[in-house]
């Protein structure tokens, strides 16, 4: 049952980012004519807030002994995978349009777009591809495979140290058809990843101590190359 629930964790989790991009490309690319912009905008910081904390603070040392001990071991990483993918559906269904056009570009104007948008797939792919995706899903812990924390530098982690951070802003501000919708949905999103940066590195560091130092001290740009 622990294996099935995390498989289906799984199929849950590759479902929501398959709602998400439906999301964004389709339903948020619609020009929003009437809406009510300060209701809308604090709805929308508001239902990211909420799969924010959830995100950040289970994903924290002391919250995972936490849960740790009040659900299976074998099921910690499950379950915090089907209420992530639960939140990221919510957030993305329930999020108000905002109205407005920053800029549409079209015919051979969008190619450098769409270049960027592939370019931040395949950064997102290629970065958890090295991370191992059955561990994030919770499926080797499920299994019983013994998860020893790795530290590897390899691909996209000799360009900057979050590389799938990258690739999400790539993807949500990359697009050829900026709308309010998007926007909104881009800089919300993208100041939370700023702010999870600090939070995340201090877990790294505690997780595996002087060599993560190291590779601070070796890849300098922690999200956008000569920038920050």
């Amino acid at each position: 049952m622990a294996r099935l629930a995390a498989w289906l964790g799984g199929g849950a989790f590759v479902a929501s980012l398959m709602y998400f991009l439906w999301s964004y490309f389709v339903r948020f690319g619609e020009v929003a004519e009437e809406a009510r912009l300060p209701h809308a905008l604090l709805v929308d910081v508001a239902l990211f807030a909420t799969f924010a904390l959830h995100h950040s603070v289970l994903a924290r040392t002391s919250a995972k002994r936490w849960l740790a001990a009040h659900v299976p071991p074998a099921l910690e990483r499950t379950v915090y995978v089907w209420i992530s993918s639960v939140l990221f559906v919510a957030v993305c269904a329930l999020w108000q349009p905002v109205p407005g056009l920053l800029y549409r570009h079209s015919g051979l104007g969008s190619l450098p777009h769409w270049a960027a948008v592939a370019a931040g797939i395949w950064l997102t792919l290629r970065g958890a591809a090295v991370i191992d995706p059955l561990e994030l899903a919770g499926i080797r812990q499920a299994a019983g495979q013994p998860l020893t924390a790795r530290f590897r530098v390899t691909g996209p982690y000799w360009l900057v140290r979050h590389p799938i951070y990258l690739g999400w802003l790539l993807i949500v501000f990359g697009v050829p058809v900026m709308t309010g919708t998007r926007l909104a949905f881009a800089a919300v999103s993208s100041a939370y990843l700023v702010l999870a940066i600090g939070f995340e590195e201090r877990s790294l560091v505690e997780a595996f101590g002087q060599p993560y130092r190291d590779y601070q001290a070796r890849v300098r740009w922690r999200l956008v190359p000569g920038v920050w």
